[in-house]
C-alpha cells in the first residue's frame, strides 16, 4: 500500500489533478449544464496538449529544486497559474491598453464577454512581442551551448554550437525582433520592439539572478537535496514566468473556444495543473535521463511557438499549427529516444532485445 502513496508514484503525482477535474467539471455540469462541462473538458485537454513542451522543459529547472521547493511549485505556483495568468492578468492587459478601471474590465469580463474578448485581442501585439521573445531567448540558449554532449539533429545543432558564446542568444532574438519589427505588413512595429525587448531582458535578468545564487549555493556544497533559499526562489519565479510566457497565446486562443471566462479559467486552469503535475513526475520519475531527445523536441517546438507567436503580430496563424508541428517535434523525439535508449541496452548487454 505504502508504495502507491511513495512521492514517485503516479497515483500521489496525478491523485489531486484528477480529483480537482473531477470536482471542478462536476461543479460546471451542475451549475451549468452538460454544454458548459463538455467545453471545460476541451479547454482542459487544449491546455494539456499545447503544454506539453513546457511540462518538458520544465522538468529540467524543477529537477535542480528541492523537494519542498517543488511542492511550492505545485501549490502556490498553481495559485499564480490559474489566477494570475488565467484571470487576473488578462484582465489587468485589458485594463492597461483600453484605458478602463479594473471594475470596469471585470464588468465586461462578466457581463460582455464579447467585447472582453475583443478587448484582449487588441492587446494580442504586446503580449505576443514579449513572449515570443522570451521563449526565443530560452531556445537559442539551449542550442546555442558548446557544453551540451546530446546533439539530436547534428545538421542543426552541430553549427549552432559552433558559434557559442555567452551573448549570441540575446544578440540573434534582437536581430529577430528588429527585423519582424520592421516588416511593412508589421503596423505595430513600436509596440513589436519594445515589448520584444522587454521579454529579452526580463529572460536575461531573471537567468542572472538564477545563476547567481545558484552558483553561490553551489559553493556551499548543500549535496543531492537541491536548491533551497534565495537561488531556490529565483528558480521558481524563471518557472512562473516561462509558464506565462507559454499561456499567453493558449489564454487568447480560448476565445476562440468560448467567451465565457469562468469557463476560461475552469479549463485551462486544470489543464495547467496536470501539466505542473506531468512536470513533477518527469522529475521524479527521471524521464529525461531515459529519453535524451524528449528535451531537444520541446526546445525546437519553443522555437516554432516563438515565431508563430512574433509573425501572430500581423499574419492570422492557425493555433492548432504550432500544436501539431509541435507533436511532430516531440513524437518523433521519443521515438529516437527509444531507439538510444534500446541501441544503449543492447551494448551494454548483448543479449538485450528492445
Amino acid at each position: 500500500m505504502n508504495r502507491f502513496f511513495a512521492s514517485h508514484s503516479p497515483l500521489r503525482i496525478f491523485g489531486f489533478s484528477g480529483i480537482l477535474s473531477l470536482f471542478v467539471v462536476g461543479s460546471v455540469l451542475f451549475a451549468l449544464g452538460i454544454d458548459a462541462a463538455i467545453i471545460t473538458l476541451i479547454l482542459i485537454a487544449i491546455e494539456i496538449a499545447f503544454s506539453f513542451d513546457n511540462a518538458i522543459i520544465n522538468a529540467k529547472t524543477l529537477g535542480k529544486l528541492s523537494q519542498t521547493w517543488q511542492k511550492v511549485f505545485l501549490t502556490v505556483g498553481m495559485v499564480i497559474a490559474v489566477v494570475g495568468m488565467r484571470v487576473v492578468f488578462p484582465i489587468l492587459i485589458v485594463s492597461l491598453s483600453a484605458h478602463l478601471s479594473w471594475s470596469q474590465v471585470v464588468n465586461l469580463a462578466l457581463h460582455h464577454p464579447h467585447s472582453y474578448a475583443e478587448k484582449l485581442d487588441l492587446a494580442h501585439p504586446t503580449i505576443a512581442a514579449f513572449g515570443g521573445a522570451f521563449l526565443l531567448m530560452l531556445a537559442l540558449e539551449f542550442f546555442v551551448d558548446d557544453t551540451r554532449t546530446v546533439v539530436w539533429l547534428r545538421y542543426i545543432e552541430r553549427p549552432l554550437q559552433r558559434i557559442a558564446k555567452i551573448w549570441v542568444p540575446a544578440v540573434l532574438s534582437v536581430v529577430t525582433v528588429l527585423l519582424i519589427s520592421l516588416i511593412p505588413a508589421n503596423h505595430h512595429a513600436r509596440t513589436t520592439l519594445v515589448a520584444g525587448l522587454l521579454g529579452i531582458v526580463t529572460h536575461i535578468a531573471i537567468e542572472l539572478c538564477t545563476n547567481l545564487f545558484g552558483a553561490s549555493q553551489h559553493n556551499k556544497k548543500i549535496g543531492k537535496g537541491g536548491l533551497t533559499g534565495v537561488a531556490a526562489f529565483t528558480t521558481f519565479v524563471y518557472l512562473e514566468v516561462l509558464d506565462a510566457s507559454f499561456s499567453f497565446d493558449g489564454v487568447i486562443g480560448a476565445f476562440a473556444v468560448t467567451s465565457k471566462v469562468i469557463l476560461i479559467a475552469a479549463g485551462l486552469g486544470v489543464g495547467a495543473l496536470w501539466v505542473r503535475s506531468l512536470t513533477v513526475f518527469m522529475v521524479r520519475k527521471g524521464t529525461l535521463k531515459d529519453y535524451i531527445y524528449l528535451e531537444h523536441g520541446a526546445h525546437y517546438t519553443v522555437i516554432v511557438l516563438a515565431f508563430v507567436l512574433l509573425l501572430s503580430i500581423f499574419l492570422e496563424i492557425p493555433d492548432v499549427l504550432a500544436g501539431l508541428v509541435g507533436v511532430g517535434f516531440i513524437g518523433s523525439s521519443i521515438v529516437a529516444s527509444r531507439q538510444a535508449l534500446a541501441q544503449r541496452k543492447k551494448i551494454a548487454n548483448p543479449g538485450f532485445r528492445a
